[in-house]
């Protein structure tokens, strides 16, 4: 299940449509404004916002969403975690069919292959990373029924 030390949701997190809400909205900004709100680098233990581009693995269009990560090295990391909703998101799943992707930083683009952290060490590693962003996130994970990938997005 989830690697997590507590077994118990803790803090409060809205409704699942509310989350959406927010992340809708929040890409909604950043196209409105041409890109001059909405991304943010990470710093020490604020995790950055981003754009990332896949393409979707049954209508092989391209789909974008917003996410949260942190730097690891050259690699950027980030959490499959949809809201801790129980699905996974569906950017996880097309990075799985197609790893190649596009990631808008705000210093650029930059073409990146995802995977998800392999477990044990490594895992532990990044998963240990994000406790210390966000103190609620072994709560949160909890509340999924399946473990929160950690997904690596690597310079292609």
């Amino acid at each position: 299940m989830n690697t997590t030390t507590t077994t118990e949701p803790s803090g409060f997190l809205p409704p699942r449509w509310v989350i959406r809400f927010a992340w809708k909205m929040h890409k909604a900004l950043y196209r409105w404004s041409g890109g001059r709100f909405g991304l943010r680098p990470a710093k020490g233990d604020t995790y950055g916002l981003a754009e990332l581009t896949t393409v979707g693995r049954r209508s092989g269009l391209e789909r974008t969403v917003m996410i949260g990560y942190h730097e690891d090295g050259d690699d950027l990391v980030t959490m499959a975690m949809n809201g801790w909703g129980a699905p996974e998101p569906a950017w996880w799943l097309n990075l799985q069919a197609k790893p190649e992707a596009t990631l808008t930083t705000v210093n650029g683009e930059l073409s990146v292959v995802g995977r998800a952290a392999e477990s044990g060490e490594e895992r532990d590693r990044l998963w240990k990373r994000w406790q210390e962003i966000d103190k609620g996130l072994d709560g949160y994970a909890a509340r999924r029924p399946t473990e929160t990938a950690v997904v690596i997005l690597s310079p292609a």
